[in-house]
């Protein structure tokens, strides 16, 4: 029964965060916002919902490891994986300014989790995130908004379309998106705990694979389809700004609720990051023969065999974390 639920909660973390964002998006609407703020609030949280909502539970149960590997586990996939993908699709051109800052902010990021995540270095006795911390990076997260309505607002890519549904349908699926995400997050952190047991590894292994791969199906399906309809400033800003979202929002509200120790091995996963991220930027920027500011879907295949070889040393060296 533990595992069904497990499998449940997926569906029903993926379902609950698309209701709750259609609902939320259709009231937004119905209130009177525009469709920038809409997309740039309650649309770009959504897929950053399933990382939070695991976090949250996994925080008030004491299950740390599990949620900075989910978080750790799901940027390495956007960077590595989804992007990759996205590229082979179609290469992703970067027409947009703001798509270019989005990729700059996600690098800022990943170095400030890197600073105030090793603690040792500062001559504390140990590692971890703690509320202070958690404080700083959701200061981060308002500044990345402030900049995003007030400094880049005109650079912004024509909006999508926000549908607008009846008031009692925008409610039911508001309603009915915050049950899915509760009950969902819920199993699946309870399902993440017994599977760890049973089969003899760490909660953070199981975060960094399992949940990493299942929380960021949102970002794949979103990056994947854009790329299809040749939208690549989509594909490519989803998933950077998931990952922003993922470290400023989730990890950073997730410590407020109680610390989370850091393993000095997972610096291991920062520096893949810190390294995806440049090497993203040096996609971008470099020109062999073709056409400037752009992904290609060469490079798309060396990071998804980039984000391969990671899965390979995982199971390698880090299945007991």
């Amino acid at each position: 029964m533990v595992y069904f639920l497990f499998v449940l909660g997926f569906i029903l973390l993926i379902l609950g965060a698309k209701f709750l964002v259609d609902g939320a998006a259709s009231i937004g609407k119905k209130s009177g916002l525009s469709q920038l703020v809409i997309g740039l609030t309650v649309v770009a949280l959504g897929t950053s919902l399933p990382e939070l909502v695991i976090n949250v539970f996994a925080s008030i149960d004491g299950n740390t490891g599990l949620a900075i590997g989910n978080v750790l586990g799901s940027n390495i996939m956007n960077t590595l994986l989804i992007i990759g993908i996205a590229a082979i699709i179609y290469p992703i051109k970067m027409a947009g300014r703001k798509c270019r800052t989005d990729v700059l902010f996600n690098l800022l990021a990943i170095f400030v989790l890197l600073i105030l995540a090793n603690d040792r270095f500062f001559g504390k006795p140990e590692n971890q995130i703690n509320q202070t911390d958690g404080l700083i990076l959701i200061a981060f997260l308002a500044a990345f908004l402030y900049y995003t309505f007030f400094v880049e607002k005109k650079a912004q890519p024509k909006e999508n379309r926000v549908k607008e549904y009846s008031l009692a349908l925008s409610l039911i699926y508001l309603a009915g998106g915050g049950l899915g995400l509760f009950f969902g997050g819920k199993w699946i952190v309870s399902g993440a705990s017994q599977i760890a047991g049973d089969i003899g590894v760490g909660n953070t292994f199981i975060g960094l694979t399992i949940i990493a791969v299942s929380t960021s199906l949102p970002e794949l399906v979103t990056s994947v389809i854009a790329a299809l309809k040749k939208n690549t400033d989509l594909a490519l800003g989803n998933a950077v700004g998931s990952n922003i979202f993922n470290i400023f929002l989730v990890l950073g509200s997730s410590s407020l609720i109680a610390p989370i120790p850091f393993h000095v091995d997972l610096n291991v996963e920062l520096g893949i990051l810190i390294g995806a991220g440049l090497l993203l930027i040096l996609f971008i920027r470099m020109d062999f023969g073709r056409q400037k500011m752009a992904v290609s879907r060469i490079e798309g295949v060396l990071l998804i065999l980039a984000y391969l070889f990671y899965v390979v040393y995982l199971v390698l060296f880090k299945t007991s974390f």
